[in-house]
């Protein structure tokens, strides 16, 4: 039996939040199996870079079980610089606390220009309630120069988003949890440059309301920089218009993750993406193809389309590390297609659609901050019309 769960190593992170996730209690039989679903769950919280149990006698059949804790450093900052138009330079500034008051509350905000404002404040907090039941609140005004693409051609559009989400968050055990809420939107598309065209409006207002649906299972299993399992992600969305130029619409995708460890140096790791919504013959279709979502070296934004399947796989292999620091080297391959406004699915055979994109990258971590990863990758088109290109960013790219 358990005589005491203690909790060792803990800074920032409460001891008393630790032991209201855990499974072992004091009074319960010890239970090894739960013992390495409680060391699982903390390895997955922002805050910890690694955790690990001992037990001890206590007396009389009665035993001390310790949680021993790694932290991470949680205050990140944000700074990405980059250029807009081939000239004009842009930023994003912002501080997130991936830890906030010691309970792996995640809080914070971001300031960004790129010829436009915008920003944005995000609070989640997935045991606020209890080790079952969070919350998520976000508000998000968001203004950007965004391509359209029809009749062939281009247009350029400032497309400006001011939305408030709330989300309850519950997780069934200890792989399956639920998020449900709503979003309330105003969209607006004014038109900048480019090709026009009867049909298609210059001035576009819509205020929008989203039910928004996600269903994940974790099964993945952290080691530092590497990874091991399967996790699958649903995202299932319903969007209201009070405009008659867009309908109602149905979106939802799934992104399934394999990692496997390869030897003691190496890690395999796999995305398939399948995505798919409402089919209306539009240039405002919800899924796109830019480098920063599905498709490095592709460019930003080239394309939309209303369904998606996306397939990213690479192989990661540790290079130097040295203390917290860490150098990954890594070898890839993206391919992609894409259902285009109003067509049908055998537009995912389409050479016009189809993109594949091997390529080359480097991530430098730092192994005791969260998500302290800095990656640069090279993608290399060879499919027809392919581009090339270089794609900075902070975290794994999946």
């Amino acid at each position: 039996m358990v005589y005491d769960v203690k909790v060792q190593g803990n800074k920032k992170m409460k001891a008393s939040f630790v032991k209201k996730l855990a499974k072992v209690k004091p009074g319960h039989v010890l239970d090894s199996m739960k013992l390495e679903e409680d060391i699982a769950k903390l390895k997955r919280l922002p805050g910890v870079s690694h955790a690990y149990y001992q037990v001890f006698y206590s007396h009389d059949d009665l035993y001390n079980v310790f949680y021993n804790i790694e932290e991470n450093f949680t205050i990140i900052p944000s700074i990405n610089f980059w250029t807009v138009n081939d000239q004009d330079l842009a930023y994003k500034l912002g501080i997130y606390d991936f830890n906030f008051l010691g309970r792996n509350i995640a809080f914070g905000g971001f300031y960004q220009n790129n010829g436009f404002d915008s920003y944005g404040v995000n609070f989640r907090a997935p045991y606020l309630f209890s080790n079952k039941w969070g919350l998520s609140v976000n508000h998000q005004n968001w203004t950007s120069q965004e391509p359209l693409f029809f009749n062939g051609g281009t247009a350029q559009y400032k497309y400006s988003n001011t939305s408030f989400e709330t989300l309850a968050l519950y997780e069934w055990n200890f792989k399956n949890n639920f998020q449900l809420g709503v979003n309330y939107f105003k969209e607006t598309y004014d038109y900048l440059e480019g090709l026009t065209a009867p049909e298609v409006p210059q001035f576009l207002k819509l205020n929008k309301w989203m039910v928004k649906f996600v269903y994940q299972y974790d099964d993945l299993d952290y080691f530092y920089q590497y990874v091991d399992g399967f996790k699958s992600t649903l995202f299932a969305q319903y969007v209201t218009s009070e405009n008659d130029f867009q309908k109602n619409f149905l979106i939802g995708w799934n992104d399934f993750l394999y990692f496997d460890r390869v030897g003691a140096k190496g890690n395999w790791a796999n995305r398939l993406r399948f995505g798919v919504s409402s089919n209306d013959d539009s240039p405002f279709a919800p899924f796109s193809v830019d480098n920063n979502l599905n498709i490095r070296g592709v460019g930003n934004i080239i394309d939309r389309g209303t369904a998606a399947l996306v397939l990213n796989t690479e192989y990661r292999y540790t290079l130097i590390e040295k203390g917290w620091f860490v150098m990954q080297g890594n070898a890839f391959v993206d391919a992609g297609t894409w259902r285009n406004p109003g067509g049908d699915f055998n537009d995912f055979w389409d050479d016009e659609n189809f993109r594949v994109y091997p390529g080359i990258g480097l991530r430098f971590i730092h192994k005791n901050i969260f998500n302290a990863i800095f990656r640069i990758d090279y993608g290399y088109g060879i499919t027809q019309d392919a581009s090339r290109g270089i794609v900075f960013g902070i975290g794994q790219y999946f």
